[in-house]
């Protein structure tokens, strides 16, 4: 067995269950809402002009784009195997490219070549700028993929809504491309007051969003846990936020050189139909959707429900377990998962849901389902008398369990 490679062994050892290690990710823009269970000493461990950690990313093999200073592996989900008391670590992305559909199944490896899809928890004090993910067109002038992405707002995460919990979406029905432009044209003169020209909507615990790629968001102070295109491509189109400048460079970050300071190129990044939409709320808010009635499942032991599932790029689930139970769950297509609630045993791992973590730190919360071991099933058994597991699941696109709505 010694031969093998990490990733091998990583996949024999877990029966096709792949144990990660959390990823910590910093934004030099953001002030850390404080609930995603690093320890308090931690959020500035990578130094105060890196900005402070609020941000752990799940299932990822995308590079985050932090500029200059970003870590080597800054983003990048690693595999963990111990054997005999020794650790090894493996990136997923480096295990994917070697084990190829052996992890993430050959229908998504013949396309893309990749794990095509992250999750991550983003977790702020306040809100973020407006701003824009560059779909796949305006991504490709820049090397990147377009990123369409989702929200949740996990329960267990949102004890308090930070200071701001609304979120600005689109740009109110109304509104001319020549007012949106002047925002543009005024970023560095202080207040560009963008968000007088869209609307805001109070964000709900156990509720979601659906992101587009070309539609301006500015996401409000909950703990969000976002699925996502693998992609770290965004432009800010906000300049001033909770007294907060954000720097001119942001404005252009997803411009190619040659149209650096063309503001037509940043409106041409708008989908504008989309973002005048008078329907937002009907066609993007999501509320969970259970994947069987539940007074089928509830007696099975567990309640299972979509809780993203109005983009082809990617879906995702939140499933309990009940008190005393043990399941079985099949899906159809590779997942990663982060445990949110409870321990117990998922298939051969002990899995439990630390209160606080340290920067470096394993856990056993966090795991990547190979699409083998998804069909045939992994059993869940929560010993608790009283406290369920819950878990997210985070899927790639085009999930054939999913009907797109």
């Amino acid at each position: 067995m010694a031969e093998n490679s990490i990733a091998k062994r990583a996949l024999e050892q877990g029966k096709g269950v792949l144990r990660l290690t959390p990823t910590w990710v910093p934004r030099s823009f953001c002030v850390p809402g404080r609930r995603i269970k690093l320890h308090p000493d931690d959020y500035y461990v990578l130094g105060g002009e890196r900005g402070g950690i609020d941000e752990r990313w799940l299932s990822s093999t995308t590079p985050a784009k932090n500029g200059p200073l970003t870590g080597e592996h800054e983003g990048l989900s690693f595999i963990i195997l111990e054997e005999n008391g020794t650790e090894h670590k493996v990136l997923l992305k480096d295990a994917i490219d070697e084990l190829k559909g052996q992890i993430i199944g050959d229908r998504l490896w013949n396309e893309y070549q990749s794990w095509p899809m992250y999750s991550k928890f983003f977790d702020n004090m306040g809100p973020l700028p407006h701003h824009i993910h560059h779909n796949d067109e305006h991504a490709a002038l820049i090397g990147q993929k377009g990123k369409p992405e989702a929200y949740y707002f996990p329960p267990q995460l949102n004890n308090h809504g930070g200071d701001f919990p609304y979120t600005f979406f689109g740009i109110a029905p109304g509104t001319t491309k020549e007012q949106i432009r002047e925002c543009l044209v005024n970023f560095t003169k202080g207040d560009n007051k963008i968000t007088n020209y869209s609307q805001a909507f109070r964000l709900e615990p156990g509720t979601g969003w659906d992101v587009p790629p070309g539609m301006l968001h500015a996401p409000g102070s909950m703990c969000t846990y976002e699925p996502q295109k693998a992609s770290d491509v965004f432009a800010m189109y906000q300049s001033l936020v909770n007294e907060a400048i954000i720097p001119e460079e942001l404005l252009w970050n997803g411009t190619p050189e040659d149209r650096k300071g063309d503001y037509d190129q940043l409106m041409e990044v708008i989908d504008w139909d989309l973002n005048v939409a008078p329907n937002i709320l009907e066609t993007r808010f999501m509320a969970p959707k259970p994947v069987r009635p539940i007074e089928e499942t509830e007696p099975e032991g567990y309640i299972e429900k979509w809780v993203c599932y109005r983009s082809e790029a990617f879906s995702a689930k939140e499933l309990t377990v009940l008190p005393g139970k043990t399941v079985t769950i099949k899906d159809a297509a590779a997942y990663g998962l982060i445990v949110m609630q409870g321990h117990g045993k998922l298939g051969v791992w002990d899995i439990e849901t630390p209160a606080l973590i340290r920067y470096g730190q394993n856990t056993s919360d966090e795991f990547f389902v190979t699409e083998k071991a998804a069909q045939e099933g992994i059993t869940i058994s929560n010993p608790s008398a009283n406290d369920p597991i819950v878990i997210l699941k985070h899927f790639g696109p085009n999930n054939p369990d999913l009907v797109v709505g």
